[in-house]
């Protein structure tokens, strides 16, 4: 659970306003023809629907999501969403210049490890009383609840789930003698699926990847393997890092004995995420840890297999990544966009569109439907993002941290993997003192 922080009051313009008009939309639809539309539960959405065109930004790896939402909602409302999508490098400096100049969209998405640094700069407006009216608020995934929550007050919804797991080539498993149906429970097990498709000697085809200049193909994958384990990656507060702890320091040890055993693709080291996925789509790598919104594109090439990301011994846990959303501090069009949002959490829209086409609901009244009974695959991503000791790490300073190309986090990994530096403690502290700032 996110941890309140005081900051005194906002200064930006418009934010208190925005929040008195939200406030005001728990308890009205918007009184058309469409306000019980397309929801598929028979409860009326809220908000106007009234002919107003919106603007809604998200960034480049959510485009095909994205681009689905928005062709629904306009297909089925008076509204019209107009999508721009901005390439991801680009996407934080796009928003702090709007945020600056007056200039946000009325709805704009963020990945979820900018929402709390976002959410307490004040650019989204107050949502909590439209939240709370909604009648399955409590199944909402509390993951990215809690990242926009701050003082008590909630600012964003998901927007896309996007959770690690693991996949692996079951043809690959076939040739190597190991049970195409039997993933990795243990990293234990793990390193030896990963050494035993090694042993194939095929060329080009290596044991397992990871983004080995990427700070948040690391968090991404490597963190569930710790909460598997028991342990936590940072305090409650998101400001002292435990990244030093047996439990971590045995996730690098296993990687980096990968890494010396050859059972790494060598093009690991220098990868900054931009082609993280590739090979293994390529049909060239064998199990791995991987976004699970890919499963669908990964299946046009590779017999997929997929199991949650285990622990040293065992468990299962994942990141709950992707995006939240909220109204911008600079919308003028309110509850016109909580019509969106309201939607957007619908089983319309959580089902038909999302889960249709591979996506995680986010809610867990929702996660088993009629996509999943078609694919067990679906079930078990669905699964995981409800365990316990899945996590949406929360910190503001988060970027900095970790996510950011040569930030602390990614210099302690890679010393550990690559130059078996004894500098684990002192690394660990770097990232606690980015993350206090």
């Amino acid at each position: 659970m996110r941890t309140a922080r005081s900051r005194g009051s906002r200064t930006l313009a418009g934010l208190a306003a925005g929040s008195l008009l939200l406030a005001g939309l728990a308890a009205c639809g918007d009184g058309g023809e469409d306000s019980g539309a397309g929801n598929g539960t028979g409860a009326a959405l809220e908000g106007a629907d009234d002919g107003t065109t919106l603007t809604l930004w998200t960034r480049a790896p959510l485009e095909f999501q994205a681009n689905l939402l928005v062709d629904a909602y306009n297909a089925q409302f008076e509204n019209t969403v107009e999508l721009t999508i901005t390439p991801n490098d680009d996407y934080v400096a796009r928003v702090g210049a709007a945020a600056g100049s007056g200039d946000l969209p009325d709805l704009f998405a963020a990945d979820i490890v900018y929402v709390p640094n976002w959410t307490e700069a004040g650019l989204f407006m107050d949502l909590t009383d439209s939240i709370a009216s909604l009648e399955y608020a409590d199944t909402i995934n509390a993951g990215h609840l809690d990242a926009g929550t701050y003082e008590d007050a909630q600012y964003v919804l998901p927007f896309v789930l996007d959770l690690s797991v693991i996949f692996y080539n079951k043809d690959l498993y076939r040739q190597a003698g190991l049970d195409p149906e039997q993933g990795p429970t243990t990293l234990a097990e793990f390193t030896e699926h990963a050494l035993a498709i090694q042993a194939l000697n095929q060329p080009g085809v290596y044991g397992t990847y990871f983004g080995g200049n990427c700070g948040g193909c690391g968090v991404f994958t490597w963190f569930p393997m710790i909460w598997a384990s028991g342990e936590e990656v940072m305090d409650a507060e998101g400001t002292e890092a435990l990244l030093a702890s047996d439990t971590a320091q045995e996730v690098y040890g296993m990687w980096g004995d990968l890494w010396e055993a050859g059972a790494v693709a060598p093009a690991s080291r220098d990868e900054t995420g931009a082609t993280w996925v590739g090979p293994f789509q390529e049909g060239t790598i064998g199990v791995m840890p991987y976004p699970a919104t890919l499963l669908a594109t990964a299946d046009e090439t590779v017999d997929v297999g997929v199991v949650p990301i285990p622990g040293v011994d065992g468990g299962t846990a994942t990141f709950i990544g992707g995006d939240g959303i909220g109204i911008s501090k600079d919308s003028e069009h309110a509850e016109a966009a909580w019509h969106f949002l309201s939607w957007l959490m619908s089983e319309d829209a959580q089902v038909e569109v999302l889960a249709a086409n591979g996506t995680t609901p986010s809610r867990t009244d929702l996660a088993a439907n009629a996509y999943t009974a078609d694919d067990p695959r679906l079930e078990i991503i669905n699964e995981v993002a409800g365990a316990e000791s899945s996590r949406t790490p929360v910190a503001v300073n988060f970027q900095q941290a970790f996510n950011a190309a040569g930030s602390p986090w990614v210099s302690l990994f890679r010393n550990q993997i690559f130059e078996g530096a004894g500098t684990v403690e002192e690394d660990n502290a770097l990232i606690t003192e980015a993350l206090a700032q």
